[in-house]
């Protein structure tokens, strides 16, 4: 599978890339400035030990990709979501955007279409599946071939879409669990907020969660 990431550039990104291209994927990594995105894809070669990876504008890594995950911080999302529009629709998007406020770390600001996932399903319509999920993975957790204690919550509106994003997490060696419609992005999205303050305050910078009492899978 091509597996387009936008913002791949960043932390967490980089990481899903190189898990992802460690379980046999092909990978592209979208930026706003093409060179990051190329400097990029070379240290994801460099982890993975083969050629998987290339760096376009995040447009034509939309256009490229057969899925395609969006990791950019939430004040970038809106007009990140209208750039590569013509390139998602048909395809399932993955949204990892949280609404953290810019100006006071740690909070979250709550967006006026709910959830960042419902606002980017609203805005590209029905003919792309939005699907909200690894929300609450570190990036310090991914891409080093290490076990993760850790689930992956998915949510999204298509049950089919949310089975397929399911299987991305199981190549990350990751449990990741339907938990339902796109309105529930506004549960799992603030999740994340209340992981950046245990990180805070019990000095780590990998929490996580773990959903107990489930049937074994």
């Amino acid at each position: 599978m091509r597996i387009a990431i936008i913002g791949g550039s960043g932390k967490e990104g980089q990481g899903l890339a190189i898990g992802w291209a460690r379980a046999g994927q092909e990978i592209v990594i979208g930026s706003r400035v093409l060179e990051r995105a190329i400097q990029t894809a070379e240290k994801i070669n460099q982890a993975a030990g083969r050629r998987v990876a290339k760096g376009m504008l995040n447009r034509e890594a939309a256009d490229a990709g057969e899925i395609v995950i969006l990791t950019v911080p939430y004040e970038a999302h809106e007009a990140t979501l209208r750039d590569i529009q013509p390139g998602v629709r048909g395809k399932i998007l993955v949204d990892v955007t949280v609404p953290i406020d810019p100006e006071k770390p740690r909070r979250l600001r709550i967006p006026p279409g709910g959830s960042a996932t419902e606002e980017a399903q609203a805005l590209l319509g029905p003919e792309t599946r939005v699907v909200a999920a690894f929300q609450n993975i570190s990036h310090t957790r991914l891409g080093h071939g290490d076990a993760v204690e850790c689930d992956v919550l998915v949510c999204g509106d298509n049950a089919d879409a949310r089975q397929a994003v399911i299987k991305l997490a199981g190549l990350l060696g990751l449990r990741g669990l339907d938990v339902g419609p796109a309105r529930n992005a506004r549960v799992v999205e603030g999740l994340t907020v209340l992981l950046m303050e245990m990180n805070r305050r019990y000095k780590s910078r990998s929490a996580g969660i773990r959903i107990t009492g489930l049937p074994e899978q």
